[in-house]
């Protein structure tokens, strides 16, 4: 529908509609059903219907009663939480001289011991006295990459699983993940939202379309849409500005106050331990030019690579080096938009990017992989899709970022 950027794009974000991470010119989109087509005309859009989604075919995966299994999966062939945990468990053991994973909180399903998962990242490098621990003043640079914030956002754990692999069997062998490895500590956490995603995954070979958290307390939803809050307008950066919703069915549910998430929360605290504070407070002042550290959120889809501020259009401190970065980004990806989201897409607050520039000072991004339209576009693209179109592309912009994790700002 036509939105803008300004505010009629903000508009459609305030009332609270799926707006996917797309633009098309003036245009922007919107998931949903008939009645949100209605309520769109209702609101003073003049919507168009772009696509209609297939009907589901109900197929969840099977639950594993055994030990994790690293080889199950759904949808085929994107790997279960199952996978990926055991995947994380068997990369630690069998390359015990690169790997270390680190759990780091639990979910929200799991503090209210209604099942839930722990919250797993992995450490990756040619580990020495002091590596891989929650320390600021580690000897290594760090680089963080995680995948799943948002549940339904299936590619982006693949990428992660297939990042994962490809660092520690190319050590020793592949002279720039060598390289990369002796000089840096690569954090991945590849599932950031497991209770999400055990949504998602219940569907099977029609994924469900979850995109929040599962907390069903703080963001109960009593009509229609999903219950959850979503992360990535939950955090502490100007919580609560434009482009997030108090309404808990929305899919833009900020929760009831800033860091109210467990996954936000030990998140948060994750970076904290990992990366010292390297920026003064407020909007403008910048991160100091000796600032170590590069964090990746991956989500899909539209070909995207975004950094702070998301809740601004105002520059941060650090723009110049931020935006160079983001247009090398960009260009290995072979030609995506690259901006501030206010300039390309639409301004969101609370996001975690805006959250780890804000606080630590850290350059961070977002990449919005997969592209607009096209057999491998979307939330749910074929598994081929994944080695044959995505991985390509964001292998060369990992190791490029990696590469900058020791003087992002130089």
């Amino acid at each position: 529908m036509p939105a803008p950027l300004g505010q009629k794009a903000q508009d459609l974000l305030t009332r609270g509609f799926d707006v996917l991470e797309q633009r098309d010119g003036n245009d922007l989109f919107v998931l949903g059903s008939q009645d949100v087509l209605g309520q769109l005309r209702t609101a003073g859009f003049a919507p168009a219907i772009e696509s209609v989604m297939e009907a589901p075919q109900w197929a969840p995966p099977p639950v594993s009663a055994r030990a994790l299994d690293v080889n199950e999966t759904y949808y085929g062939g994107y790997h279960t939480l199952s996978a990926h945990f055991a995947h994380l468990d068997q990369v630690a053991s069998q390359h015990s001289n690169l790997a270390t994973v680190v759990d780091y909180g639990d979910s929200w399903k799991k503090t209210q011991g209604a099942g839930g998962y722990d919250l797993k990242a992995i450490c990756i490098t040619k580990k020495n006295a002091g590596d891989c621990e929650r320390r600021t003043d580690a000897p290594k640079p760090r680089f963080f990459v995680m995948g799943q914030l948002h549940a339904r956002e299936i590619t982006t754990g693949d990428m992660a699983w297939r990042w994962i692999d490809h660092l520690v069997n190319g050590y020793g062998t592949d002279s720039q993940v060598t390289s990369l490895l002796d000089s840096t500590e690569v954090w991945v956490v590849p599932i950031a939202n497991p209770d999400g995603v055990e949504i998602v995954q219940s569907g099977g070979d029609s994924p469900k379309l979850q995109r929040k958290n599962a907390d069903n307390a703080n963001g109960k939803c009593t009509s229609s849409g999903q219950s959850g809050i979503d992360l990535n307008r939950n955090t502490g950066s100007h919580f609560g500005g434009t482009g997030t919703s108090t309404n808990p069915c929305n899919e833009t549910y900020r929760g009831p106050s800033a860091d109210s998430e467990a996954e936000t929360k030990a998140l948060e605290s994750l970076w904290r331990s990992i990366y010292p504070d390297k920026r003064a407070p407020g909007d403008t002042a910048p991160a100091a030019a000796d600032t170590r550290g590069v964090v990746i959120s991956m989500h899909s889809y539209s070909n995207l690579v975004l950094f702070p501020w998301g809740w601004s259009t105002a520059d941060t401190g650090n723009d110049a080096p931020l935006r160079a970065m983001g247009k090398e980004m960009a260009r290995l990806a072979g030609g995506w938009r690259y901006g501030q989201p206010g300039e390309v897409l639409y301004n969101a607050a609370g996001a975690t990017d805006d959250w780890v520039y804000d606080d630590l000072g850290v350059a961070s991004f977002v990449w919005e992989i997969g592209a607009q339209s096209g057999s491998c576009s979307g939330f749910l693209p074929a598994y081929s899709c994944q080695a044959s179109t995505h991985w390509p592309k964001v292998k060369q912009m990992l190791l490029y970022a990696a590469g900058k994790a020791a003087a992002p700002y130089k």
